[in-house]
């Protein structure tokens, strides 16, 4: 071999995961989770392992290294992996593990042993037989060990323990270095197929890349930003930008990115989201570099339910035709679509999923195996039961990149993401479903109820907890015998709640293992006052810094992060990484931001007399020219009176909905079209789905009015983050209301404004703005500011007009 040859390594677990599945995808026997098993399941290998004797050696690495070709192509493929353990049978061994007395003919067991330790939730007397995957995976240290020590025969063992009982049952084979090695031979040759495609398409998208020129003229600071993310990259480090809309953060996220890439130094993209509309501008961003000759395999990930052939996603060969036999057919689909496209959207996996009769969802996941580029939502990075284990699973890390789009976000998607709650009476429900057919079940779910009705007793309206130790040991009793009963239950009475309970449980229970200083229980009820139990994340910093520790760099980005230090410490960012303001590329000519001085939102102002001046400055502000507006409000309930007031007061008057669907929402917007006839004016709701992601263009829209600084709801969870905050940095109001009111406001007047040539006015509708703690939450290029009064208003924004109309003439 040449020393230019290709080496590919892959681990033992991944390479026979891929290759050895087979059969039905079947959410029946899918309830264990695998990151709560991974924990639980180290614990049972040590324990296990300690009480082994001395014959037995654990945690053995393991490693080979082969010669490949395969359709003219050779490459060096080196397979490894850790053996849970090696049994030798009463012989001397060297330090190394080589047998060095070697009495096979005398006894009928070999002398070498694989063990395999595997833990499970399951009722292990339903284990009639080793899981395939994890006998192949024995097989294949068995084989690595008898080449390397030169055995004619070995044998496996796969120990198998019930994590919560820990009974034990063990499968025990043995095979010749002949079987070993036809079966190895079989399994490398079927992977060789792909590392080969992959090593093809490696080459030729990094030739593309390294072709691949800026596809725009840059603005002013945007190769400095450009610049900036890739020596964050370069330096393993994370990045925080502050980039106003219109500067391009998208495109001076993506481009440097790829290029790392193609320069070695990257091995895959993780385009992160909170919405569909930011999902569609990264989608958008990448086409355009395709378009401009870049080779890349992207792919977008969409949610179960929006792919389920179903009605109601039910994963399992009696609901589903798809699921009879999906494993057999998933790895054709796969690589049917990888060899024919290249920009692999939803529809595309629809189509391709249809012509080979496999689930689209699950066919998505395989394909990001493959893919350079995923697009995708929070959770399948950072959620620790949603995640995308085949990439975070194990503690190495990754030349992973991680964008994320509209990062602000994330703060709060995080703290849910990393909290739990539990309902008392969903215990009572799946107790009355039950109706006696599992007595040692419903005594576990009444155990489990007569916690919380204590818990309940002591709680008026709002409780906070030092600990609930006795509630969680209940509670683990319970899984076990929930595992087992799910395992055998066939009817669909109740089985949605049965699921439902037994999923918010084991979320707990995950929950509780990683609970510290960030953590606060609590008890309460919710708006339908059911009592419930929950485990709050109140600083999300941590877990998140896990995250990103799986993968070299992250690049986390929003046209409003401000104040940019509150969001690098949530969101997980260190003293040495950067920070970033990006400047505006926008003329301030063409912009007029006010702020009435002379109006209050406060809850002890909120009356009819207020509304009436709120409404006088909405007719004021829409009335001077004709054009489409938003309006937006801190809550329904203010908007919808100040709308009642204004019915018949002003022209075009429309109101968001409560719950819009997205074909609603879609007329909702193209009602907002180019030099109307007629004035538009939209009443919507701050930090809803009209606040954030939408562009509306040109003339699409002219003007906002935001009333109110947004601040949150005075409340039992607020307050908890106000004192807890209060109490580490003496900055609680800021941080549990003022930081999430402020970014709601500069979101919602981010809607005017989102090209060079744009032309709008921006209405900002509080006393309070004129404050130092609101207004230095602003950004720069909104400075300077005009205070108004209902007059100066008026006059204010007809100049302002006029001038404009001149300018466009």
């Amino acid at each position: 071999m040449t020393d230019n040859t290709k080496e590919i390594k892959i681990s033992v677990r991944n390479l026979v995961e891929f290759i050895m599945r087979s059969g039905d995808l079947d959410n029946t026997h899918s309830g264990k989770n695998e990151v709560e098993a991974m924990h639980a399941g180290s614990r049972i290998h040590r324990k296990l392992q300690r009480q082994m004797g001395a014959d037995y050696t654990a945690e053995v690495p393991l490693s080979i290294t082969l010669p490949i070709t395969y359709d003219d192509v050779s490459f060096n493929l080196t397979v490894d992996g850790r053996a849970d353990g090696i049994l030798i049978n009463e012989l001397i061994k060297d330090d190394d593990f080589s047998v060095l007395i070697s009495p096979e003919e005398d006894n009928d067991k070999p002398e070498i042993i694989i063990d395999e330790i595997k833990g499970l939730y399951m009722d292990l007397s339903h284990l009639t037989e080793p899981i395939s995957v994890h006998r192949a995976q024995a097989m294949c240290y068995a084989y690595i060990y008898a080449v390397k020590y030169q055995h004619s025969r070995i044998g496996i063992q796969l120990t198998y323990c019930n994590l919560e009982t820990e009974n034990l049952k063990y499968f025990e084979e043995d095979f010749s270095l002949q079987e070993l090695s036809e079966w190895f031979d079989n399994l490398i040759r079927e992977y060789a197929k792909w590392a080969v495609w992959q090593m093809k398409w490696v080459r030729k998208r990094d030739e593309e890349i390294n072709n691949l020129d800026f596809p725009f003229p840059y603005r002013e600071g945007q190769k400095e930003l450009v610049t900036g993310v890739y020596k964050t990259i370069l330096r393993k480090k994370k990045l925080f930008i502050e980039a106003p809309t219109g500067v391009g953060k998208t495109i001076s996220t993506v481009f440097p990115t790829v290029k790392a890439m193609g320069m070695g130094i990257v091995n895959k993209i993780f385009y992160l989201t909170a919405k569909t509309i930011t999902r569609t501008v990264a989608e958008d961003t990448f086409h355009l570099l395709l378009e401009h000759g870049l080779c890349m395999k992207v792919t977008t990930i969409t949610a179960k339910e929006k792919v389920c052939v179903l009605e109601k996603p039910d994963c399992n060969p009696i609901s589903c035709p798809r699921a009879k036999g999906h494993y057999d057919r998933v790895n054709d689909a796969v690589y049917d679509l990888l060899t024919c496209e290249n920009k692999i959207s939803r529809d595309l996996i629809l189509d391709y999923a249809d012509k080979h009769c496999v689930c689209p969802f699950e066919m998505s996941l395989d394909v990001t195996l493959w893919s350079d580029v995923l697009i995708c939502d929070y959770n399948y990075a950072f959620d620790p039961n949603v995640y995308l284990r085949r990439f975070f699973m194990n503690d190495r890390q990754e030349d992973y990149v991680f964008l994320v789009d509209e990062a602000h976000n994330l703060v709060d998607r995080a703290r849910e993401m990393y909290s739990a709650i539990l309902l008392k009476d969903d215990f009572l429900i799946v107790k009355r479903l039950l109706k006696n057919s599992n007595p040692k079940l419903t005594k576990l779910l009444d155990q489990c109820n007569k916690d919380l009705l204590k818990l309940k007793r002591e709680c008026d309206d709002f409780l906070v907890l030092a600990e609930i130790d006795g509630f969680n040991m209940h509670l683990m009793g319970l899984m076990t015998e929930y595992e087992t009963f799910l395992q055998e239950y066939k009817r669909d009475e109740g089985k949605e709640e049965l699921i439902k309970l037994y999923l918010d449980v084991r979320h707990f229970l995950s929950i509780y293992e990683i609970l510290d200083d960030n953590y606060t229980i609590y008890t309460d009820y919710d708006e339908s006052g059911r009592f419930r139990i929950k485990l709050q994340c109140m600083d999300p910093s941590r877990n998140l810094m896990k995250c990103y520790e799986k993968g070299r760099s992250a690049v986390l980005f929003s046209a409003t992060l401000l104040p940019i230090r509150y969001y690098m410490e949530q969101l997980g960012g260190k003293k040495e990484d950067y920070a970033v303001y990006a400047p505006s590329s926008f003329d301030k000519e063409n912009r007029l931001i006010m702020v009435g001085s002379d109006v209050s939102t406060k809850y002890t102002r909120r009356n009819k007399r207020e509304y009436n001046k709120i409404l006088e400055y909405i007719k004021e502000f829409t009335s001077l020219r004709t054009g489409n507006y938003l309006v937006f409000f801190p809550s329904y309930q203010m908007m919808q009176s100040i709308y009642d007031l204004a019915e018949g007061e002003i022209e075009g008057l429309v109101i968001q909905g409560n719950s819009m669907t997205e074909e609603e929402r879609e007329f909702f917007l193209e009602e907002f079209v180019e030099e109307p006839k007629v004035s538009r004016v939209a009443f919507c709701v701050m930090g809803g789905i009209f606040s954030e992601g939408i562009d509306l263009k040109s003339s699409r829209l002219i003007g906002a009015i935001v009333v109110g600084p947004g601040l949150p709801m005075v409340c039992n969870e607020r307050e908890l983050f106000r004192g807890y905050f209060d109490a580490k940095n003496n900055q609680g109001f800021d941080y549990a209301y003022l930081y999430q009111g402020m970014n709601k406001v500069l979101q919602s007047a981010g809607r005017v404004i989102r090209t060079n040539e744009d032309r709008g006015a921006i209405l900002l509708l509080d006393e309070r703005f004129l404050q130092p703690q609101y207004y230095q939450l602003f950004p720069k290029e909104w400075f300077p500011f005009e205070a108004v009064n209902l007059d100066s208003m008026t006059d204010k924004l007809a100049a302002f007009w006029n001038k404009n109309q001149k300018a466009d003439s």
